[in-house]
């Protein structure tokens, strides 16, 4: 079954065309990379996908449901997650908090302004089960502020985790982090349930090949080159666009 497909999807900045007529379709369970250089469209993409951005041709569905004009908040609710490029925590407060305000998107209690965090033992619990998931439990407690850059990335993955995606969608998880931090967090990646499909967007194509079973490359706004990482790296097209041949 088709878990997440987008049909000629357009978007276009005043007179820059960003996004031209993107056709992709991910099978359920799959997990898919998107590469593609600096400028390639690839956030743009993941805007019109979770709804942060509307698009100016094309439809989205989700699992065959077409999602185009459901709104950017009601998504996660339809089973879709991400993460983002830019890290967007609040540094202030403990790893622990951060995911547990994150469940509050999913749950009635958004809506209730006298309602104390620190008494919902069931989204406390389920935050703590997923920073162990991501092997950060002994940081449960500690401020983002004091944390490495690379377990910030980790706990934006378990943030993400944490609304139990069917779909999931990685911004470039590996910006930023040390060799060591990447092998880390590609680490975590490839452990995520073969039930929760995966799309991840990287700029270096050599950071996360190994992650993917089928692989999009992306070039000004178009889908250029798509298959296996055999057939993908073996294309003149990748080769032009990456070393310019």
């Amino acid at each position: 079954m088709t878990a997440l497909a987008v049909r000629n999807l357009r978007k276009s900045f005043g007179g820059l065309l960003v996004t031209a007529s993107v056709n992709l379709a991910v099978e359920s369970g799959e997990r898919r990379l998107i590469i593609g250089p600096n400028g390639a469209g690839k956030t743009t993409l993941f805007g019109l996908i979770t709804g942060e951005l509307r698009p100016d041709g094309g439809s989205i569905t989700l699992f065959g449901q077409d999602i185009t004009r459901v709104a950017g908040w009601r998504r996660p609710h339809l089973g879709m997650s991400r993460t983002y490029q830019i890290i967007t925590l609040f540094p202030g407060e403990t790893l622990l908090r951060n995911v547990t305000l994150s469940l509050l998107g999913l749950s009635p209690l958004r809506w209730n302004p006298v309602a104390r965090l620190e008494r919902q033992r069931g989204l406390i619990a389920h935050a703590r089960e997923v920073l162990t998931r991501v092997g950060l439990d002994g940081l449960a407690d500690r401020p983002v502020a004091q944390t490495s850059y690379g377990e910030r990335r980790r706990v934006e993955i378990a943030m993400a985790l944490a609304q139990n995606p069917k779909v999931l969608l990685l911004d470039e998880p590996f910006a930023g982090l040390s060799l060591e931090e990447r092998r880390d967090v590609l680490r975590l990646v490839t452990t995520i349930p073969r039930d929760v499909t995966t799309v991840m967007i990287e700029h270096d194509m050599d950071v996360a090949l190994d992650f993917a079973e089928r692989i999009t490359v992306l070039h000004l706004g178009e889908v250029v080159v798509e298959g296996t990482r055999s057939e993908v790296v073996a294309d003149p097209r990748t080769r032009r666009i990456y070393l310019g041949e």
